[in-house]
């Protein structure tokens, strides 16, 4: 049974792309009109180190009253892990163990046993090669244990399993069974990627027979057209569009959800001639948007 089905998804009035729009309406209207088809859409809210544990309850609380409020299911990505994203664009995290799970379980306070959706660590296992084994041991402990604070805290939690060309499916079914994925809804796929929903869904249908029937969901927001090729194919290239509108109708067992994780518009990194990892890009959503199917 899909958990999220019926689930209103949450469009955010005041987001990146709908302030980018309204800028523009006056002066470049055809532009503004492609940036409010990212605007129209649930978006993911990322909760990450930026926001200090001492903080992290109220920030929380506030976003899933607010969206709750509106009738919607809150989406939230959890991203603070230690050793986050291996140094690269979006290098950081919380600086110890320990102090990762007082992280968590102040995200869980403000959580308040309502219902909600949490993306757990995105690429954190799927990179998980990069660290010492021992600080592997440390990383798949400190999922665990995020896992199961985070769901007995009323959320669906859904642990990041990389994307079909990154990791075999045997490697990631091992990792996410020693990461707690048995105390989970499932995991998610394709995580500001671009890999085509197809793929996404045959890797997580083989995924999930290795994982006694787990669930997934998958981010759609920029894989219209599928992965680029060549060099820093990952990392803003060039030529890309929005994928399918996110919907909790998928219509396959298997598959809870298709939504917009990553955030149209926002950098991977400054690659590619983009800004800072997670700033807004307008040029880079308006050819998103420009090049969608819909």
């Amino acid at each position: 049974m899909n958990v999220l089905s019926g689930a209103r998804l949450y469009v955010d009035p005041a987001s990146s792309a709908a302030h980018a729009a309204a800028g523009l309406r006056s002066t470049d209207p055809t532009r503004a009109a492609l940036l409010d088809k990212i605007a129209g859409q649930s978006q993911a809210d990322w909760i990450g180190d930026w926001v200090a544990a001492s903080e992290l309850a109220t920030v929380v609380d506030r976003r899933v009253d607010a969206i709750t409020a509106a009738g919607a299911l809150p989406v939230l990505v959890a991203y603070a892990i230690p050793s986050r994203d291996c140094g690269g664009y979006s290098a950081g995290g919380i600086g110890t163990p320990e102090g990762y799970r007082t992280w968590v379980r102040e995200f869980a306070k403000g959580l308040g046993g309502r219902r909600s959706v949490v993306v757990l660590e995105p690429d954190s296992l799927a990179s998980i090669s990069c660290l010492s084994a021992e600080m592997q041991q440390t990383r798949l402990a400190l999922l665990t244990d995020a896992v199961a604070v985070l769901t007995a805290s009323g959320a669906q939690v859904y642990l990041d399993a990389g994307h079909s060309a990154w990791v075999p499916v045997e490697t990631m079914a091992a990792r996410l069974t020693a990461a707690g994925i048995s105390g989970a809804r499932g995991f998610a796929l394709n995580v500001s990627n671009f890999r085509l929903t197809s793929d996404e869904v045959s890797y997580g249908r083989s995924l999930s027979q290795r994982l006694n029937g787990k669930s997934f969901v998958v981010d759609t927001s920029r894989n219209g057209l599928g992965p680029a090729s060549g060099t820093d194919a990952w990392c803003n290239p060039s030529g890309r569009a929005l994928g399918v509108r996110p919907n909790v109708a998928t219509q396959l067992v298997e598959v809870d959800a298709y939504l917009w994780i990553k955030r149209p518009g926002e950098s991977d990194g400054t690659c590619n001639g983009g800004p800072t990892a997670g700033a807004w890009w307008t040029d880079y959503a308006v050819g998103l948007s420009e090049r969608a199917a819909w």
